[in-house]
């Protein structure tokens, strides 16, 4: 007997005749519109599948009448309110005297702890180890990026209410708060992942929720050396830079990997440092124990009690930080972080929006004004000459990869110029392999940095062979090929 049959069976229904072409009805997913061309409500499938509806509705209702006081005891874990709802929730069903096989009765159990306790279709997506963002348009149409590649995921939330209510719960939890008065939120969850939320009005076909996804396991250089975003000389440099207390600005456009790249440019940061992070969600994973992470507060409903990256970057100045990681500059804070670098703070990190090393420098000036100081646009050059002393670049490729393209100094000031050096830069002549995915890597230009200076005085040594260019270590040793 086929479970639309038994659910209807069970709710006293007469059994309906099966369709001839009708396939047994998923749990999870509505029956597709092409199998069968089911189109009148009575059919098999629509029957099966507003019952189990019904039935989902039903043991949720009677879960929360049962342990809804426990829904809010904060003592309690997430581990242990599952394991108890599902006790109860076995229980509801029970009661339900719906015959499921076990499979079926697995998954319904699965889905009802997801709407009440998790975050719905949603929570499998996150589970998914391989998928990295998550993109809600409206409530019937969820996108994934999987290896790099976007798809519809085929999962839908049943409607927009059970969307806002997912969306609530993320906020909530971190302190946020999204209403009409205030239509849009970042957030993360518990796992660091990244969150923004849209609601109408401002999201005219209904509420809009991006998750970015970061891995259970941080990743590590050894990682990205093997996923070809960069080579081993360039693993090399950077952490001899990170080391030598050299200021880096990580630059890169949305969704290239520059928190991910900030998180393993912190690895190499030595445990006896004190860090400081500075972020308007947290999001750095950083693996030392001496850490204090600060994150910045919206204002109230009252529109009372912000606290900016800027307020903190100047309170972390007081902190005795030996290293100041800052998560991304996007206003007026990149002149305090300049001012910090310029005094005595060295070795900061951070992030910035931007598509090449020079227009970095422009972002960065850009950033300065946004401070409200009247300053000359020299006097701001020269702050970040003196300042920054490399740019990492990175790019998400047309094949979906992410790779640094770009290893970059400042030199300094040539008349009103501020002027870059490329230690590295990407290979894109090597072409595309069959699958189109690209077979070049960076390559050293030649050029040693002035910087290489530094690192003699402090006692840390680089092999002078990786600023070869390929063509002069072939030269060199004939016989590699």
């Amino acid at each position: 007997m086929k479970l639309s049959q038994r659910v209807e069976l069970a709710e006293g229904r007469p059994i309906a005749a099966p369709a001839a072409t009708a396939s047994a009805v998923d749990l999870a997913e509505p029956a597709p519109a092409a199998a069968g061309l089911l189109s009148t409500p009575a059919a098999p499938a629509a029957l099966a599948s507003d019952a189990l509806s019904g039935l989902k509705q039903r043991a949720a209702e009677a879960l929360f009448e049962r342990m809804g006081a426990r829904f809010g005891d904060s003592g309690a874990t997430e581990e242990e309110l599952r394991a108890a709802a599902r006790d109860e929730l076995t229980h509801v069903i029970d009661g339900e005297r719906v015959p499921l096989s076990g499979p079926e009765r697995s998954r319904l159990l699965r889905e009802i702890e997801d709407d009440v306790l998790g975050y719905g279709p949603l929570q499998r997506l996150l589970d998914d180890d391989d998928v990295t963002e998550i993109m809600v348009n409206r409530h019937d149409q969820i996108y994934i990026e999987r290896k790099g590649r976007l798809q519809l995921s085929g999962l839908r939330f049943s409607s927009e209410a059970q969307l806002r209510t997912v969306i609530e719960r993320i906020v909530s939890r971190v302190g946020r708060r999204i209403d009409e008065s205030s239509p849009l939120v970042d957030a993360r969850l518990a796992d660091g992942s990244r969150v923004n939320a849209v609601i109408p009005p401002l999201a005219v076909g209904g509420s809009s929720l991006t998750i970015r996804k970061f891995g259970k396991v941080p990743l590590t250089v050894r990682d990205l050396i093997g996923f070809g975003t960069l080579t081993l000389e360039m693993a090399e440099l950077l952490q001899a830079c990170v080391k030598a207390k050299l200021n880096i600005i990580v630059s890169g456009g949305t969704g290239t990997g520059k928190t991910t790249l900030l998180n393993v440019l912190s690895a190499f940061i030595p445990d006896n440092e004190r860090i400081v992070t500075i972020e308007d969600a947290v999001e750095l994973q950083i693996q030392q124990e001496h850490v204090v992470r600060l994150e910045s507060r919206p204002p109230n409903t009252e529109g009372k009690g912000e606290v900016t990256i800027r307020d903190l970057v100047r309170n972390s100045l007081r902190m005795r930080p030996d290293r100041i990681v800052v998560g991304e500059v996007r206003s007026g804070e990149s002149l305090d972080m300049l001012q910090a670098m310029n005094t005595g703070h060295d070795g900061s990190l951070s992030t910035v929006h931007s598509n090449s090393p020079r227009d970095a420098i422009a972002r960065l000036e850009t950033l300065v004004l946004m401070a409200g100081m009247d300053l000359p646009l020299r006097a701001i050059r020269e702050q970040i000459a003196s300042a920054v002393n490399l740019i990492v670049q990175i790019s998400r490729l047309r094949d979906g990869t992410r790779r640094i393209t770009h290893i970059t100094e400042v030199q300094g000031m040539e008349g009103d110029v501020v002027t870059l050096q490329d230690a590295f830069v990407f290979d894109y002549g090597a072409g595309v392999d069959a699958n189109g995915r690209f077979l070049g890597s960076a390559v050293a230009t030649g050029v040693r940095p002035r910087f290489l200076e530094r690192f003699e005085d402090l006692g840390i040594h680089v092999r002078p062979g990786i600023f070869q260019t390929p063509a002069s270590a072939h030269q060199e040793h004939p016989w590699k090929q």
